[in-house]
């Protein structure tokens, strides 16, 4: 934001160097990216009459120009073509030093010598126009010879190009970064001069206004001007808008502009004859409507946003019969736009939800000087002041302007201030300075908090804070201002200490054992983007909803991957294209699901009134494995699971069929890792569906073998079985193992009947599957499943029929299944 020092000063008197106040502002937070002296570098030029234009023989890009300067005739050089005989013009005579240190010489062009050289305004560096000369009939009543500096009313000033921190709204304004200021030095804001409404008729019986949507307009005033006249802004308020940074246009406006760049309140001025039934009205926009916006463009309005929560809300400034006029808070629209015509104005000045105006500004890839202060926090009590000084600016280019009596006033939801209890620990325990009561009452009262008490105090916000939180947050947002107006270089410095050294957090070290266990295995560490296209994840799913980026950078990165199996799988294609593929690849990262495939939280922004809930992307880390060496099959993957368990410890989880495959996995080759007893999801083992390792290599078809874990569950069973490290040591007694063979059904597990026959006998130790067969012996339907079963006992050695009673026990138990002892 570029901040005048004159215009600052008449808000507070400041006699500071310019290094003084640079250093100043950067401590208050307001950091200044950089100076520029305007104005340096004038000194020598002057106005200039165009008298004669003539062409150069043998130049069509350059004339020869004949001024008069108050001295006679002179011949320049020149290329534009935006002026004619007649207009006045800055002429910078030779030996003059322009600003930069450009110094003009005598010059021969094309045969002809040009003593002097006529200027653009960006040449002068009064604007960033550079498309012609600067006709100064435009904009002042020129005299032939007088001093450019002296016939623009200009004096030498200074412009601060200041950063502003998006949580400080009020700072979004000259007359913002003056309390500063003013606070921190100790002196006074002034005030500036405002207009007061016209006795006689109320501004009722002329328009109307209306708020349908009050959790969109918070406060929607409409000002009814008459006898409105036209014309270029005075050269002074031209001035001070162009060395802020925007161009003069007209006085109506210029007074707008400059209203929002003083008091950080953006107003807008509608042409009331262009204004149906001279009404104003703030609603939501309905799907289908549309506006040409004041740039020119077409804008489809009430279409939903690709980031997640932008429902598409768009808040519009409707007329009488219901027209779009405006898109809130961000820009009007070219139908009832200002012109040279325009006698009646209807002045709108109003309170937009932030967030609806940020996200349809970010929609709308439309961005200007008001949505930048809407959607950060315009105070909701400022609309009728700034009108007052947009009158009283207005006046001094048209002094006849009329303001209705009585504007109108309508009331939406507005936010209401927090109080907070702030104490002297508080201060002391966060800034480690002991504050006198004087002192925090000349802080915050005079940065507009209301202040009761001598501590501890009851500190309430000024409506134009509203980056002020409440509560504990809200006492740490207050001591922070105490803290900034203090000056961070004043308090005293400290070596934090903690009382016991830091450690990795138990997700971490957990991660890191995993890391290790993982590369001992074989596996290679790889990273794929997290960012993909919906064509690759249509290869998972086709047509699922997806957590999208709202502005990516390119069309085949907008979509968070919802799976790293495409991104490994393409990896070993490329690696097995170059004969690398006899590898294993690996990755530890996070992927992301949509808020309509996941069950999860919502979140809630905006404290309890006028809360907004938004449903949020599931986040989810996972270790994904693909082995490609040769050989490597499903069985591959259950092997390194098994590996895997046992280096984290882990016994209680199962490898279980699965009636259908996970996303990207074989149909019928996939099987689910489920934690035994909860039946709680860990992961999957299988092999990469044939159909997606031929859409994403041009390998010959084979097998990949996969293994997918859910950290999040991983992490959680590895705690478990770190709490619970025991492990009874064999006894003393021998062990006898026999083997079990079962007919059962396809459709039982086969850990499914092992738990049955752990459970069946105290002296059953562990069951093993060995063996499993099917054949044309056995019964259409079943498999046989062969268990090598240990029997031991802690107290005695068992005898036969210890023995032989276990087995029976095992072998009843097992007809809960229907499985019967295979002959």
């Amino acid at each position: 934001m570029k901040i005048p020092l004159s215009w600052l000063r008449d808000y507070v008197d400041l006699d500071e160097s310019i290094e003084e106040l640079t250093s100043i502002l950067d401590d208050l937070g307001l950091v200044v990216e950089g100076v520029e002296m305007v104005g340096e570098g004038l000194e020598d030029v002057i106005v200039a009459r165009v008298d004669e234009i003539r062409a150069i023989d043998g130049a069509d890009r350059v004339r020869l120009v004949i001024v008069d300067a108050g001295e006679g005739p002179l011949e320049i050089v020149c290329g534009a073509m935006n002026f004619a005989v007649g207009n006045h013009v800055p002429l910078a005579p030779v030996g003059a030093v322009l600003p930069g240190g450009f110094e003009i010489a005598l010059r021969k062009m094309r045969g002809v010598t040009s003593n002097g050289m006529l200027c653009s305004a960006r040449e002068l560096r009064l604007s960033e126009d550079h498309e012609g000369l600067y006709i100064l009939d435009d904009v002042i009543e020129p005299v032939v010879g007088r001093p450019l500096l002296e016939a623009l009313g200009m004096t030498r000033d200074v412009v601060f190009d200041i950063s502003i921190e998006g949580n400080r709204p009020d700072a979004w304004s000259i007359r913002g970064v003056a309390r500063d200021l003013a606070t921190r030095l100790g002196r006074e804001v002034h005030s500036a001069v405002l207009a007061t409404p016209d006795e006689g008729a109320t501004s009722a019986t002329y328009a109307s206004a209306g708020i349908e949507d009050p959790d969109l307009c918070g406060r929607l005033t409409v000002s009814v001007l008459r006898d409105v006249v036209v014309r270029p802004s005075p050269a002074h308020l031209a001035r001070r808008l162009t060395m802020a940074g925007m161009r003069p246009i007209s006085n109506v406006v210029d007074a707008s502009n400059l209203v929002m760049l003083e008091l950080g309140q953006p107003t807008h001025p509608y042409d009331a004859a262009h204004v149906a039934q001279r009404t104003l009205r703030a609603r939501r926009a309905r799907n289908g409507e549309t506006l040409t916006t004041l740039d020119d463009v077409e804008r489809a309005l009430a279409q939903p946003g690709r980031g997640l929560g932008d429902t598409g809300e768009d808040c519009v400034i409707v007329d009488g019969e219901d027209r779009v006029l405006g898109l809130a808070g961000i820009m009007g629209g070219a139908a009832s736009e200002i012109s040279a015509s325009t006698t009646d104005v209807l002045l709108e000045a109003a309170y937009f939800d932030p967030m609806s105006i940020a996200r349809s500004s970010k929609r709308h890839a439309l961005r200007s000087e008001a949505s930048n202060r809407f959607e950060r926090g315009v105070d909701p009590e400022l609309a009728l002041v700034a009108v007052g000084r947009f009158v009283a600016l207005l006046r001094e280019s048209n002094p006849e302007v009329r303001w209705m009596a009585e504007p109108l006033d309508v009331a939406g939801n507005v936010p209401v201030p927090p109080t907070v209890r702030l104490r002297e620990s508080d201060l002391q325990r966060a800034l480690g300075v002991d504050l006198t009561s004087e002192d925090v009452h000349r802080t915050l009262e005079g940065l507009m908090f209301r202040v009761s008490g001598e501590g501890p105090w009851t500190v309430t916000a000024p409506s134009a804070r509203l980056d002020v939180r409440s509560g504990a947050a809200g006492r740490a947002d207050i001591i922070e201002e105490i803290a900034r107006l203090y000056g961070y270089s004043r308090l005293p410095r400290r070596t934090p200490t903690w009382p016991e050294p830091g450690a990795l957090s138990d997700r971490q070290r957990i991660r890191r054992r995993l890391r290790d266990t993982v590369v001992d295995l074989g596996v290679h560490e790889s990273w794929t983007p997290t960012l993909g296209s919906d064509a690759d994840f249509d290869l998972l799913s086709p047509g699922s909803a997806r957590v999208r980026v709202t502005n990516p950078l390119a069309s085949e990165e907008s979509v968070l991957r919802s799976s790293m199996l495409v991104g490994l799988v393409r990896a070993w294609g490329k690696n097995a294209e170059r004969g690398l593929g006899d590898v294993v690849l690996g990755e530890i990262g996070n992927v992301f699901t949509h808020p309509e495939v996941a069950t999860m939280p919502r979140h809630t922004r905006g404290g309890a009134a006028g809360a907004v809930s938004l449903a949020l992307p599931e986040e989810n880390e996972r270790l994904t494995v693909v082995l490609g060496r040769d050989n490597d099959d499903a069985r591959t993957g259950v092997a390194m699971w098994a590996a895997l368990a046992t280096r984290l410890g882990i016994n209680d989880v199962v490898v279980r069929s699965s009636d259908g495959a996970a996303f990207g996995l074989h149909p019928t080759r996939t099987a689910q890792l489920v934690e035994r007893g909860t039946n709680r999801l860990v992961g999957y083992v299988g092999e990469v569906d044939p159909r997606l390792f031929g859409a994403l290599t041009t390998m010959a078809p084979r097998r990949l073998g996969v293994l997918d874990v859910d950290l999040d569950v991983l992490f959680e069973l590895t705690l478990d079985a770190e709490l619970d490290q025991f492990v009874s040591v064999p006894g003393r007694y021998p062990v006898a193992i026999v083997d079990l063979a079962f007919v059962v059904s396809q459709a039982v597990h086969a850990i499914d009947l092992a738990e049955v026959l752990m459970a069946a006998a105290d002296v059953v130790e562990d069951v093993t599957l060995f063996d499993v067969y099917r054949g044309a012996s056995l019964p259409a339907g079943t498999r046989s499943l062969a268990y090598n079963v240990r029997f031991s006992s802690s107290e005695k050695t068992l005898s036969e029929s210890d023995i032989g009673a276990a087995r029976e026990a095992l072998i009843e138990a097992a007809r809960a299944l229907d499985a019967e002892l295979r002959s």
